[in-house]
């Protein structure tokens, strides 16, 4: 088999490993993704990003996401950028709708780099999380170490957003596995530490379910954003500013999250698909 080439993009450092499979599909299974993501004897990234022939009509391609520990993610906010922005690169548009395991995202060009992507409906009832058990989304009952009382929400994948006083100071290193794998999360869960600065500006650290920390989380400052304001700590569109920049969010009365950032491609290269076949 020929060699494979992909991308080395990132959104705000959240970094990927993108595929093009809407020509000619190569096999890629769990062992394959950790294989590309791990990053002394790999390419490195903290998601594998396939692009896909689209099954919807409606949409331009299908992404799928891959965690660099082999699991699957429903949503990415930084991956759906980038290719977002592939795709307005290679075709021109203005405007394209990209299929996913959370249903369509629809993205649009806002300057350069800069690209705005509908998220969908924010969701914030425990079974739409989902959580294990009834409880209250807006302040869970649930502690672990300094950390307490998130609030829920699902951006296509759920998050548990914990406010503190200083999200610098919390050792989410430390706390974000056990939250992670904590019970009342069935299907596991992204951790956020959010600190409000002002009203229009939320600080915010993730550890990301089947990544650990990152630089930046899409779907996380969403999720942030609409927390805050269901706390009624901020109006429904707030700066969020994670490791790697800022993410403008908005969560419009329709109950639909826009978030707004950049997008960049790193560089282009291609692997020899033994590569796939390589546990790390």
């Amino acid at each position: 088999m020929k060699r494979i080439p992909f991308f080395k993009m990132h959104g705000l450092g959240n970094d990927f490993v993108v595929l093009d499979a809407r020509a000619s599909l190569f096999p890629l299974d769990a062992a394959g993704v950790r294989a590309l993501a791990d990053r002394h004897t790999g390419i490195g990234c903290d998601q594998v990003i396939e692009m896909l022939p689209a099954r919807n009509p409606a949409a331009d391609f299908l992404m799928r996401i891959h965690n660099r520990d082999g699991s699957a993610a429903e949503a990415c906010g930084n991956a759906t950028r980038c290719l977002a922005y592939l795709r307005l690169r290679e075709g021109g548009e203005r405007s394209i709708a990209i299929e996913t395991a959370a249903g369509l995202l629809f993205a649009e060009v806002e300057g350069e780099d800069r690209i705005a992507v509908d998220m969908g409906r924010a969701k914030t009832l425990w079974n739409e999380i989902p959580l294990a058990r009834p409880s209250d989304t807006l302040s869970l009952d649930l502690v672990e170490g300094p950390l307490s009382a998130p609030c829920c929400t699902n951006i296509g994948n759920p998050h548990a957003t914990f406010f503190v006083a200083d999200a610098e100071a919390v050792d989410l290193a430390s706390l974000g596995p056990a939250l992670e794998h904590h019970p009342l999360f069935p299907e596991r869960a992204n951790i956020g530490v959010a600190s409000v600065l002002e009203p229009g500006r939320i600080r915010l650290r993730v550890w990301e379910r089947g990544a650990g920390l990152t630089r930046a989380c899409g779907s996380a400052a969403c999720a942030a954003l609409v927390a805050a304001n269901r706390r009624g700590l901020t109006g429904r569109r707030a700066a969020v500013a994670l490791d790697g920049g800022s993410l403008e969010i908005l969560w419009r009365e329709d109950g639909h999250v826009v978030m707004t950032g950049p997008a960049a491609l790193s560089f282009e290269g291609s692997f020899d698909p033994a590569l796939l076949r390589r546990e790390p």
